[in-house]
């Protein structure tokens, strides 16, 4: 289900039940964008379309969806017409458009091109772990997380939550995991990293499909390079990469663990709740591991 997670540690107990909280997402269900509006977002079901809760209870979790509709109107295509219309009004009057009057007429154009705009959405799954005291999005970029957490938070009022705070450095860590081959037994690096230089933040090189313990990846870390991100497989039960912000990315269960649904006839969404049965409770064990590993700052 999830693709990425980053994590938000909840400073307070989260005590609204399922209910409470559908009541909630309720007051914000998602609607598309009205003619002349450029983006709306609310609440979904996070089991698709055939459901209808907004909330989803499952082993201690609450799972939801917030979806986003743009209309997709193109800077280039607004710049095109303006200039038509500057063009044909100092062609038509001999005289010059000023500043303000470009301003009038981009408004004008971009409110008569949104109505025929296409629209694009883009759902962003997210949970509560009510147990473990964190909230887990599935956000490839931290303005994406940041800006669906702003939803929940104006949705419920309150929100006090913030990102994990470690009191070991991921990069140093990950740099030494790899450098000195000091990697716990149960984080597997894979063939994909990326290094930075320490003080020359464009000095970045990408592996993929690369053998992390080669001189040629070590003498890179010699020199001062550090891991920013890396590629790991946890226990045999979740495969990822690793940013120094301690996101995931590439997120994937491991095969063993999804072998018992192949075996079941489970339509759609009953087959949506036992993955997400699943992806919940390990990464609610695998925050714990990194919580040991870097040091993860107590919420309370």
């Amino acid at each position: 289900m999830f693709k990425n997670a980053r994590f938000f540690r909840l400073d307070t107990s989260f005590t609204l039940d399922a209910p409470a909280l559908e009541e909630r997402l309720g007051t914000r269900r998602f609607r598309p964008c009205g003619p002349i509006e450029t983006a709306t977002m609310g609440w979904a079901a996070p089991l698709g379309e055939d459901t209808t809760a907004l909330a989803h209870a499952m082993g201690g979790c609450l799972l939801m969806c917030a979806r986003k509709q743009e209309r997709l109107l193109p800077s280039a295509a607004v710049a095109e017409a303006v200039d038509e219309r500057i063009a044909e009004l100092e062609a038509g009057e001999a005289r010059d458009v000023g500043r303000a009057e470009r301003r009038r007429l981009r408004e004008q154009v971009i409110n008569e091109m949104l109505p025929r705009a296409f629209t694009r959405s883009r759902r962003t799954q997210l949970y509560v772990d009510t147990e473990a005291g964190w909230l887990v999005v599935d956000a490839a970029s931290e303005k994406q997380a940041e800006e669906v957490v702003s939803l929940l938070r104006e949705t419920l009022e309150t929100l006090p939550v913030k990102l994990p705070d470690p009191e070991k450095t991921p990069s140093t860590v990950m740099t030494d995991w790899l450098l000195q081959g000091s990697a716990p037994s149960d984080f597997v690096p894979g063939d994909a990293c990326e290094l930075r230089d320490a003080d020359d933040k464009a000095g970045v090189v990408r592996c993929s499909g690369q053998d992390l313990a080669s001189d040629e990846m070590l003498n890179h870390l010699r020199v001062g390079k550090r891991v920013t991100k890396l590629a790991l497989e946890w226990d045999e039960r979740l495969s990822f990469v690793l940013a120094e912000d301690l996101s995931l990315k590439r997120l994937r269960v491991g095969e063993a663990l999804l072998e018992e649904m192949d075996d079941t006839d489970l339509d759609p969404v009953a087959r949506l709740d036992a993955e997400f049965a699943i992806l919940a409770l390990q990464v609610r064990q695998l925050i714990a591991r990194l919580d040991e590993v870097f040091g993860l700052l107590p919420a309370r």
